[in-house]
């Protein structure tokens, strides 16, 4: 077992300071009419709890944060979401504890859109405070960029929020969380011809808007084309290339 709150304290002061720690950073947010609030936090513990199983000791997987930064869900009930500046702190604050300690290796690793900005500015800041150390950090849908849209059927904008790979993602780890009868049809459309990507394609340019904007189901994607095998498909996808990152970076 490799998760660091299951451990003993005397137990992490000998683990081997070069061990990668991975931070695993979800969100509580509004999925659409057909998935569970806890999504991105219930995908972020299983890419995690996979990569335990994969490498065991070549890594250590840190407490997740469950709740990320949502503003733009929250015309949608039950979206919980914290401030920019909350999450940077509280990210940093957990990695300069980690630091201290003399572990010298320290991996983000997103499960959620909105994070995004704020996970690279803590990255950043972070790095530069500790020049000794390595920090990086990466989402689920970068790192297994190619695979996934090889997995995906849906085209642009098929993939983007509570779509068909994160539905199909839920159906394969915990099926019962999810409400197929109410899985909706894809309305959402680019607003300008320059703002054209979703998750797994950039864009060119971004304008904000929130989600009730995109779409008023609060889905961004086509999650009626999911499916529990496209699911497993991609969380070993997911799987294949972070134990290739933490293995590499070991």
């Amino acid at each position: 077992m490799t998760f660091w709150e299951c451990l003993t304290s005397p137990d992490l002061g000998a683990v081997d300071r070069g061990v990668p720690v991975v931070l695993p950073i979800g969100a509580v947010e509004q999925h659409g009419p057909h998935l569970p609030v806890g999504t991105d936090r219930i995908v972020a513990e299983a890419i995690a709890s996979d990569l335990d199983s994969r490498v065991g000791a070549d890594a250590l997987v840190l407490p997740p944060i469950a709740v990320g930064c949502s503003d733009h869900h929250t015309d949608f009930p039950g979206t919980l979401t914290l401030r920019h500046t909350t999450l940077l702190r509280h990210v940093e604050d957990v990695a300069r504890s980690v630091l201290a300690q003399g572990f010298t290796t320290f991996l983000l690793l997103n499960a959620h859109g909105g994070n995004q900005g704020i996970g690279q500015v803590a990255i950043e800041r972070l790095g530069a405070r500790h020049p000794r150390a390595r920090v990086l950090g990466t989402s689920w849908w970068r790192l297994a960029g190619p695979e996934l849209l090889e997995i995906s059927e849906t085209g642009p904008g098929g993939v983007g929020h509570a779509c068909e790979l994160e539905t199909s993602m839920m159906l394969a780890i915990a099926p019962g969380l999810v409400r197929t009868d109410r899985i909706p049809d894809r309305q959402n459309e680019p607003a300008i011809a320059f703002d054209d990507s979703d998750m797994l394609r950039g864009s060119r340019a971004t304008l904000y808007r929130r989600l009730i904007d995109v779409a008023p189901t609060g889905v961004f994607g086509e999650p009626k084309a999911a499916s529990a095998e496209k699911g497993e498909l991609a969380l070993t996808a997911i799987g294949d290339r972070l134990e290739e990152l933490v293995r590499a970076i070991r």
